[in-house]
């Protein structure tokens, strides 16, 4: 697979503030790239320094091979759909479309043709003649998707184009938009802060943090493997349940010795298990981590048990997901004392500062 999108070493600044500091990044053609991150975390000044809207400080941009890192946007070879759909209030559906298509130089005829039929792809076909404020939301940001396209670009920038609408219509848009993107084989790049819309749509993710990159890959890779601390934070639901380890063999989790899970490890190590709700069981062994249920969350198709640790009144919420078929077959109930239990495979270790303070100083994840 060729690289279509090549970054490197970017750095953006705005006075004294550094927003991007040296990015990296190779972007495949066809790909659909998200970059995923808290507000601030330059994943947007990243999109715009790719469309010119934000010219960069010092590193290079080549797209298809040609250098685009200081051109003006309409020298650049891309369509954009931002958030607000950004649509001519006073022109209609046909002629918001068709703009670009007549600063490109098409004929009326060629540009009437091209619309018709980006209008049957989006399903808004009887729409033409409409007027922005006679569409709903989702309609809307259709028409800002096929007004992008509509130009052939080579490649497609989404600044967050779901997020003003309501999940309903943002998760029906997300499998519209994932399924016209495989089906053009458009290299695309999405901005959001919505792990979930960038699990379901990304054929790789970047996660963002502070203007640097944290971690990039595959949904999967990013959910099973995260990379640092902030990832498995940020990304899907995490527990961090404080340890120790106390001998070779051991470590010392509230007042239960478990095994220890990493030969790395070192006597006097204090550090983090981590560990996702739904890799936690409960369970009868008596090995398993004692605890009492505080709270049961009923989620339809699974209950999110809020579970706190037996002699550690004090210790973080541990949060086990227990498919409903399981929840009935094991009698669970608020108050119960019961033990838990995960398997090493699926946890990570994030180590501690040997003081009284959490803070961590390695945020680098070792599989467990």
């Amino acid at each position: 697979m060729s690289t279509y999108l090549n970054i490197n070493n970017l750095v953006k600044k705005f006075g004294d503030f550094t927003a991007l500091n040296d990015i990296s990044l190779q972007i495949n053609q066809g790909e659909f790239i998200c970059f995923l991150g808290p507000s601030g975390c330059g994943k947007t000044t990243l999109l715009r320094a790719i469309a010119g809207l934000d010219l960069a400080t010092s590193g290079s941009i080549l797209q298809d091979g040609k250098d685009t890192t200081f051109l003006p946007p309409e020298k650049r070879n891309f369509g954009i759909v931002f958030q607000s759909y950004a649509l001519f209030p006073n022109l209609t559906v046909a002629e918001n479309i068709s703009v670009g298509l007549h600063n490109q130089g098409k004929s009326v005829a060629e540009a009437v043709d091209i619309v018709n039929h980006w209008l049957g792809i989006i399903g808004l076909a009887d729409s033409a003649p409409k007027y922005p404020n006679q569409l709903s939301g989702g309609q809307q940001q259709r028409v800002a998707l096929a007004r992008a396209l509509a130009l052939s670009p080579g490649l497609l920038l989404l600044d967050e184009p779901l997020s003003a609408l309501d999940a309903q219509v943002r998760s029906h848009l997300r499998e519209e938009i994932r399924t016209l993107q495989r089906k053009l084989g458009i290299t695309t790049i999405m901005v959001t802060h919505d792990q979930e819309e960038a699990l379901a749509m990304a054929d790789r993710i970047v996660v963002m943090n502070h203007g640097v990159i944290e971690q990039v890959g595959t949904p999967q890779e990013i959910y099973d493997k995260p990379a640092s601390r902030f990832v498995a934070e940020f990304v899907g639901n995490m527990n961090f349940i404080a340890s120790s380890v106390i001998s070779s063999q051991q470590i010392r989790i509230a007042e239960t010795l478990l095994p220890k899970p990493k030969e790395t490890l070192n006597r006097g190590d204090m550090f983090d298990l981590a560990v996702r709700p739904e890799d936690i069981q409960f369970s009868d062994d008596p090995q398993g981590l004692p605890i009492q249920v505080k709270a049961m969350e009923f989620q339809g198709t699974y209950v999110r048990a809020e579970c706190q640790l037996t002699g550690n009144m004090n210790a973080p919420i541990i949060k086990v997901d227990v498919p409903i078929r399981e929840v009935r077959a094991l009698g669970l109930n608020n108050g119960e004392f019961r033990r838990i239990r995960y398997s090493d495979n699926y946890t990570h270790i994030f180590p501690r500062k040997r003081s009284n303070s959490s803070t961590t100083v390695n945020t680098q994840a070792v599989e467990a």
